[in-house]
């Protein structure tokens, strides 16, 4: 009867183990696709530069639900952001999106991310120099993929930047959220100097450019 308690307490640490939330935190962080896709919501998580600045962009737009910073891309499992700025963790800085394809469909979203960033700048983006910067698509769908891959192609098609788009194109295996402080960043710290001289005037360029998809 002893061996039989001692038994049951022991399964009962292993479940609490896999089913108390943040216990499990490599799966919870990691299984990040999906979590918040309720009642119809989608995830798109793009990667084109300064994660602050591509946060206060896409945060504006009708239809999306939610948007939060962090690292995805890479190898290196639950990064800081000191450590993605090594450039020895493979990440990119990315922008989750929780979007209602009802109210703004994926291809939108794509118009936008290749409007506000430079495609064609292999891991950099102005004087942000480093693959955390690179341009990148982490699709979380068939779908995802290929309105990616289409609509990469249209653009060289018509030959709307000077030079070839390096926008990597990947699943979406992991992905890790960015410290607090990085979340809503502009929002927070629009006078900061770099807010004010690089986030600032691309914000401006977007909300003249797609002022009829402002909340």
């Amino acid at each position: 009867m002893k061996r039989f308690i001692i038994l049951l307490v022991l399964i009962s640490v292993v479940s609490l183990i896999y089913i108390l939330p943040g216990c499990n935190q490599k799966v919870q962080k990691a299984n990040t696709p999906g979590v918040q896709e309720t009642d119809g919501l989608e995830t798109a998580v793009l990667g084109g530069g300064c994660f602050w600045s591509m946060e206060a962009i896409f945060s504006q737009l009708k239809g999306v639900q939610y948007t939060e910073v962090g690292f995805s891309g890479g190898y290196t499992e639950d990064p800081t952001y000191k450590q993605v700025c090594t450039r020895d963790t493979g990440h990119a800085e990315v922008v989750k999106i929780i979007f209602d394809p009802g109210a703004i469909s994926y291809q939108k979203l794509l118009e936008v991310f290749f409007y506000v960033h430079d495609p064609t700048t292999l891991n950099r983006q102005g004087n942000d120099v480093g693959e955390q910067y690179r341009s990148i698509i982490l699709y979380t769908s068939p779908f995802q993929e290929q309105a990616a891959r289409d609509y990469i192609e249209e653009l060289s098609r018509q030959g709307i930047f000077p030079g070839p788009i390096v926008t990597q194109v990947e699943p979406l295996e992991a992905y890790y959220r960015a410290e607090d402080y990085h979340q809503g960043y502009y929002e927070e710290n629009p006078d900061q100097a770099y807010c004010s001289f690089v986030v600032g005037p691309k914000v401006e360029k977007f909300e003249e450019k797609f002022a009829d998809l402002l909340k």
